[in-house]
């Protein structure tokens, strides 16, 4: 007896004295025979007997009692596993009963009697073989024929002799739980866990830091000055003092960036390992070992071992099981969308392979374990997920070891790399040239000269580049935390910046994974809900047609009474959330809903129902109902409740072509309190069946629902003699003559918020395209629903169409029949066509071919796990773009355009089957709450909210993380370019640079790094999904950000060219180059840093800092400031950093290479002058530019109209 939500008795479902009418009893000696008349429960005991004393014998002459070896190999279960068919079961007791046969022969000793049960079990066990052989090239046989029931005896026998005689388990009291037995099966068969993938150590997690170009030139560059400064550039008699110093900042700079990004990644390593291990300790199931039900963890389970389900626990299946009989009641119903993506529930019979990952929904039952860990279907996709030592990948699927950033990022390095060393060189050459040849200074002064080249490959290096992409990455996560995307992979986040596809799976992503009735046919009037943020019970009530109050009040009483208690909504008693959760069957779960979308609470019906109420003051009279569960055979269920004036009326629900073939009459709107009937004519049954027929061509599940009123005196066992069950059995008479009341449509529904968010990936240059497991009506319905799926899609788009398909036409026909070639394909159909033969037998992926699918892919249905993958490899490695021919035969015959690079793909999934394309794809995406661990791990991002219109949050935050990047490139190379090209003036005309090494470290480290945080604070703006992603081959430094570098630079260098020349003269200071010729280091020197060499270092900053506000804009917007005052973030870093700058130039001294005491009044309002002027300068850049731009469009213009004159003119004869 169980409970309901209420904490009662379900009397209602299981009391002794409401009638039962379930399978009849001919029905069950026929199911519970087999073909040769045995009964099941005799093969079971002569199965057990035979393999008591066939391990009897192998264990005598076994070298080791403890280790008898099986008669099948991990290889063969697994391989059952895969293929999921009683020929497999059959397959695998026929190779199971040659090792056995080998093994009775070897082991005869006299004992006639032991041997010749055995024998009589192997001749039982072959007859079944051949059957099952023999059925698997007839099935599938008529539901409930007689052949059926034939073949499902068959099956259940056979997964008794896999339990005993294979597995020498039982079916009844399970493995002996001896410890060596255990162990045996752990060493033949395997673990029931992955091995873990090995965590990276922090070493090793800093050793990939380091491994980025600049980082590698900084090491280099901070090795050299303090090797060259300490012993070359050291002179007999000096001492070195802190001439150290300079290098081991660069070096320190270096370890900096390493700790971090190293840190952060080993910091989320662990967290990841903490929540694994704390869910795997949590799972635990129940298994039967010695007759005892007891509790084990996932990772104890064994081969052999027995599971005993329950469906109320919703029990995940821990490992590949095959179901063991006899059924318990209702048949066990598996929900395998985790796995398969196919949101129905799959029932299983005894004999059935039920799969890892997959979880009981309805009825209870026993298994018996096949596959482990990495042998299960789950667990090989968690090996290749997690790449354990267990898997060996032999497949051409790996993907881009970089992201398209650091990609670009690196290049941009090289380059710059390239040009700094360049400089150097010429710095060095000239000093050279200049010192030595035409001055005649000394061959000493090659140290000073080399000293100097250094300093100017600093300057070209932009030491604060690595941690200026580290600090935006890992602010831009932290705020997509608050967005509810919980960043995996740092340099994930501007990835998904770049994405021009994604493939999207659609149960529990693009729809709830929930099943709701989404349409109703009733009184002559058809309701179909078709947007995702409307309910069918407000769509029915806010209708011009509503249904009368008397059709209403009768659906939701048939609906609330006709219903398990098994199956309950967990309802807000504040009445604030509504429904807050369910449990039991999905489908009564859908119907209760929609009662109380109605405005009815299906409690309050069940409780004040005579017949039907099993608490409060009706509960005596539950005996007066009368109950006939659902049964297969009938395909239907009712309940008979009494009626106030004698008699009972009676509710049915059931598959609609069974029950509307028992109606003879269907309800009508009437006035309120009368229920009208009118006859169901020809006519009448016609619209019904047709309607059902358009509810299933789109994807969803029909129901009808029926009534009768019974006179008092009727018996409820009587059978018909002319209606029959679908099994061919009489069918009961009080399920005849009924009123048909609606046909309910029922489907996984799309979530409100999917098509929005689909409209802004396509205004983003974002394709969507969906992969499922589920059937093509479904997906096709879903995808339409979604706005995958446009009219122009299909083929017939109804009555005085449009010439685009938007306009003006009929609502198309939303099946897969009524696609276009190649919109929509099967798994099966999508393998055929993207794979062929290689030389050598194997399959090989085709990319040619499959780049002339893919354009016009948008649905790809009945998907395998593998098929997933296919498609993101195929997409990500198509180089279709590079065909301009078929480019333009797309566009021109389809109006399809094919984005101008390689394809960056985001994948988003929650089940087990998507991890390995989630991982395989540039981007992957994890529902975090109904995702699977597996799919989680996998994943890059995980949605917290499992909201697919968090992932265009994501999309908007990725491009926001390339725009700081660009942003603070534009700030720092701005600073690079004026300050190498100062050195090199320096270099050529006094052989030294105004701007020390430390001060331009400075600007460049610690500065620059507060600044790319102050950019990377920028909030995303919604002109970023305005405009298609960024090409993976375009260079993140655009023509306007040269414009504005090269034209603020070119102000910086003149203001600095203009103060080292000309300020001594200006301003009545010592030349720099004569006070620090000797930059303080020998004897004899002054010791001073020059007032004009600090005066140069302050203006070039305050131009720099004031540059950074600038550097804001990227497109060459007139107002800088706008918004900069809603970012706090940046107002506080440029205070801060202004701060710094003044403490440095009047307190830094010779540590900071500044005049001791600092600047006077009189320079910081030159400094400060000259640093405000970078604003005006951005204006008479963005003029120049446009001029530039309107100038080049006007000649290309003027071009156009020279050689079409040249073109169309007259030529004379």
């Amino acid at each position: 007896m169980t409970e309901n939500a209420n904490g009662k008795s379900n009397a209602g479902s299981s009391s002794g004295d409401a009638i039962r009418m379930t399978k009849s009893d001919d029905e069950h000696s026929v199911r519970s025979t087999t073909s040769t008349g045995a009964n099941v429960r005799e093969e079971y005991n002569l199965l057990s007997a035979a393999s008591e004393d066939i391990v009897k014998i192998v264990s005598e002459r076994a070298e080791d009692p403890s280790h008898v070896p099986f008669p099948v190999t991990k290889e063969d279960l697994s391989e059952l596993a895969n293929d999921r068919t009683r020929l497999a079961l059959a397959k695998v007791l026929e190779r199971a009963l040659t090792q056995v046969d080998s093994e009775r022969k070897s082991g005869e000793d006299g004992d006639a009697e032991a041997p010749d049960e055995i024998v009589r079990a192997q001749t039982h066990i072959s007859n079944l073989v051949a059957r099952m052989k023999a059925n698997a090239d007839r099935e599938p046989f008529p539901d409930h024929s007689p052949e059926q029931q034939h073949a499902d005896a068959d099956a259940e026998v056979a997964a008794a002799a896999l339990t005993s005689l294979v597995l020498r388990s039982s079916p009844e009291t399970g493995l002996d739980p001896d410890p060596a037995n255990l162990q045996s099966r752990i060493e033949t068969f395997g673990t029931n866990a992955i091995a873990d993938k090995k965590l990276d150590s922090f070493l090793k997690l800093c050793w990939e830091a380091v491994q980025d170009f600049v980082l590698i030139m900084l090491i280099v560059l901070g090795i050299i000055t303090i090797v060259v400064e300490t012993t070359v550039g050291v002179e007999e008699g000096e001492t070195c003092g802190t001439c150290w110093i300079e290098g081991a900042a660069i070096l320190l700079a270096v370890l900096i960036v390493v700790l971090i990004t190293a840190g952060i990644d080993y910091q989320k390593q662990f967290a990841f390992v903490r929540l694994t291990k704390s869910l795997e300790m949590t799972n635990t199931k129940s298994v039967i070992r010695d007759g005892k039900q007891i509790n084990v963890v996932d990772a104890d389970i064994v081969v052999g071992d027995v599971l005993s389900v329950n469906a109320h626990n919703l029990a995940s299946i821990p490992a590949d099981c095959v179901l063991l009989g006899p059924e318990a009641g209702t048949p066990i119903k598996m929900d395998e969308s985790a796995l398969t993506g196919e949101s129905k529930m799959m029932s299983k019979r005894p004999g059935d392979v039920v799969l890892s990952g997959t979880t009981a929904s309805q009825g209870n039952g026993k298994m018996v374990v096949i596959a482990v860990g990495i042998n299960s279907v789950a667990g090989k996709i968690k090996a290749r997920v997690y790449e354990s030592e267990d898997h060996d990948s032999d497949d051409d699927m790996d993907g881009d070891d970089e992201s398209p950033l650091f990609t670009k990022l690196t290049l941009i390095a090289k380059q710059i790399g390239i040009a700094g060393t360049v400089a150097a060189v010429i710095a060095f050459i000239v000093s050279v040239i200049v010192g030595i040849g035409v001055q005649k200074e000394s061959a000493s002064a090659l140290i000073d000269y080399l000293i100097l080249s250094i300093t100017v490959l600093a300057v070209a290096v932009p030491e604060g580049l690595p941690l200026a992409v580290t600090l935006a990455l890992a602010f831009s996560s932290k705020k997509m935390m608050k967005d509810q995307n919980l960043v995996k992979h740092l340099d994930a986040c501007e990835t998904m910046g770049c994405a021009t596809t994604i493939c999207s799976d659609k149960t529990g992503t693009l729809t709830a994974n929930k099943m709701t009735a989404r349409a109703i046919y009733t009184a002559n009037s058809n309701f179909v809900c078709t947007h995702p943020a409307v309910t069918l019970g407000d769509m029915v009530l806010q209708s011009s047609t509503r249904p009368s109050e008397s059709v209403i009040e009768l659906l939701v009483n048939l609906i609330s009474v006709d219903t398990m208690n098994e199956t309950v909504l967990y309802l807000d008693e504040d009445g604030k959330e509504g429904i807050t959760g369910s449990s039991g069957n999905p489908t009564e779960v859908a119907l209760l809903t929609f009662v109380y979308q109605l405005g009815r609470d299906y409690r309050s019906i069940r409780n004040g129902t005579k017949g039907r109420a099993d608490i409060g003051d009706l509960a005596e009279f539950l005996h007066d109902g009368k109950q006939i569960s659902f049964s297969s055979a009938r395909k239907m269920m009712s309940w008979a409740v009494p009626k106030e004036g004698g008699g009972f009326r009676l509710y049915s629900k059931g598959a609609s072509e069974v029950v509307i073939a028992r109606c003879t009459s269907q309800l009508v709107d009437g006035p309120v309190g009368d229920e009208s009937t009118e006859d169901l004519s020809d006519n009448a049954r016609g619209s019904v069946l047709n309607t059902a027929e358009l509810y299933a061509r789109r994807g969803m599940r029909t129901l009808a629902l029926a009534y009768r009123d019974i006179p008092a005196g009727f018996d409820f066992d009587e059978k018909s003699g002319t209606v029959t069950n679908a099994d061919g059995t009489p069918a009961l008479v009080c399920e005849t003559d009924m009123v048909f009341a609606a046909l309910v449509g029922i489907e996984d529904p799309l979530r409100p918020e999917v098509p929005d968010a689909i409209l802004r990936c396509y205004e983003a240059g974002i394709d969507v395209r969906l992969v499922t497991g589920d059937s093509p009506n479904t997906a096709v319905s879903i995808a339409y629903q979604a706005g995958i799926l446009k009219r122009y899609h299909f083929a017939n788009l109804g009555e005085a169409s449009g010439e685009d398909g938007e306009k003006d036409g009929g609502e198309p026909e939303m099946v897969a029949d009524n696609l276009k070639p190649n919109v929509l394909l099967e798994g099966k159909e999508f393998r055929r066509l993207v794979y062929r033969e290689g030389d050598d037998g194997r399959k090989e992926f085709d990319q040619a071919h499959f780049d002339k699918i893919w354009p016009h892919l948008r649905v790809l249905a009945r998907s395998s796990p593998d098929d997933k993958l296919t498609l993101a490899h195929g997409l990500n490695q198509s180089t279709l773009f590079t065909d301009k021919e078929a480019c333009k035969a797309l566009k021109q015959e389809d109006n399809i355009v094919i984005f101008p690079d390689r394809q960056v793909i985001a994948m988003t999934g929650d089940g087990t089957n998507d991890a390995p394309a989630l991982k395989r794809a540039d981007i992957g995406f994890a529902m975090g709450i109904a995702g699977t661990q597996i799919a989680k791990d996998a994943a890059d991002i995980i949605l917290l909210d499992d909201n697919f219109a968090s992932i265009v949050t994501a999309a908007k935050w990725g491009r926001n993380v390339y725009a700081s990047i660009q942003k603070f490139l534009q700030f720092q190379l701005t600073v690079n370019i004026a300050a190498v090209v100062t050195a090199l003036v320096g270099a050529f005309a006094f052989q030294q640079s105004p701007l020390a090494a430390i001060q331009l470290l400075w600007v460049n480290l610690l500065m620059d790094s507060l600044a790319s945080l102050a950019l990377a604070s920028e909030p995303p703006t919604p002109e970023l999904l305005k405009k298609p992603p960024v090409n993976r081959s375009d260079h993140m430094i655009t023509r306007r950000m040269w414009a504005n570098m090269l034209g603020q630079a070119a102000y910086q260098i003149a203001v600095v060219m203009i103060l080292l020349f000309a300020g001594p003269s200006l301003f009545g200071f010592d030349p720099g180059w004569k006070v620090e010729k000797n930059d303080g280091l020998y004897p004899g020197s002054k010791k001073e840093n020059s007032v004009h060499y600090t005066l140069i270092f302050n203006t070039f900053v305050w131009m720099t800092l004031f540059n950074e506000i600038n550097s804001r804009k990227l497109k060459g917007e007139i107002n800088v400031f706008e918004g900069v005052f809603k970012n706090p973030i940046f107002c506080s870093i440029f205070v801060i950093t202004s701060v710094l700058q003044a403490i440095m130039v009047q307190f830094g001294s010779y540590a900071m290479h500044v005049a001791e005491g600092g600047l006077d009044a009189q320079y910081w309002g030159v400094s400060m002058a000259f640093g405000l002027g970078s604003f005006p300068v951005q204006q008479i850049i963005n003029v120049l530019y446009r001029l530039g731009i309107h100038s080049k469009r006007w000649r290309e213009e003027k071009r156009v109209k020279k050689n079409a004159k040249y073109t169309t003119r007259n030529i004379g004869h």
